[in-house]
């Protein structure tokens, strides 16, 4: 015949205790690995677009704004600034925007979808260095044919008021042109236009 132990309160108390610690142990350790797979503020904010008031940028200046950890540049054009961007087509390697460097929308000759604001990454396709907004007329350094615009300083790469690449020069390409739209005063970089999503 089996005999059978009466209940011992303080085993029981210790399994429950040991238990708890356990449980609490476990929450403890997990919690900072679960936190490490969501994305932090900083990197939401890196990526979510990113409103500017088109009355901060006066005619004629350029502000540079962070987009996914990128400068973007937003170029307000004045009429001369527009102006200077024809008679130098032969000159360029890529006049007509054929290459993918742009959405569909900015697929035309001032590479905009309002010819008066510009908006570019602001990273030259060479090498990734950051060209120095030139607008004047260059000096006969930097050759003669070229009106202005964007010259990077790390190996002589120039570009057009639209980021038009000039031949014979390190930079395969135009500048990269971010998703963008307007949305009343403000131009939203990271979003497209309502009509492209159309």
């Amino acid at each position: 015949m089996e005999q059978t132990l009466p209940p011992n309160p303080r085993r029981h108390f210790l399994g429950v205790a040991t238990s708890a610690v356990g449980t609490v142990g476990l929450v403890a350790v997990a919690i900072p690995f679960f936190k490490t797979m969501t994305p932090s503020e900083r990197a939401r904010a890196a990526g979510g677009p990113v409103d500017v008031p088109l009355a901060s940028v006066p005619p004629g200046t350029i502000t540079t704004v962070e987009w996914r950890g990128r400068p973007v540049w937003i170029l307000h054009r004045t009429p001369a600034m527009l102006a200077s961007l024809g008679g130098h087509d032969a000159d360029l390697v890529d006049p007509a925007s054929q290459e993918d460097q742009q959405p569909f929308y900015a697929r035309n000759a001032t590479r905009a979808t309002r010819p008066e604001f510009f908006v570019a990454t602001a990273v030259c396709t060479h090498l990734g260095c950051i060209p120095a907004f030139r607008p004047e007329v260059a000096p006969p350094d930097l050759g003669p044919r070229w009106p202005g615009g964007f010259f990077c300083p790390c190996h002589g790469s120039t570009f057009d008021l639209a980021g038009r690449v000039f031949r014979n020069v390190p930079a395969p390409r135009n500048l990269e042109i971010p998703p963008y739209s307007f949305a009343g005063d403000n131009v939203v970089v990271g979003v497209e236009p309502l009509e492209a999503n159309t």
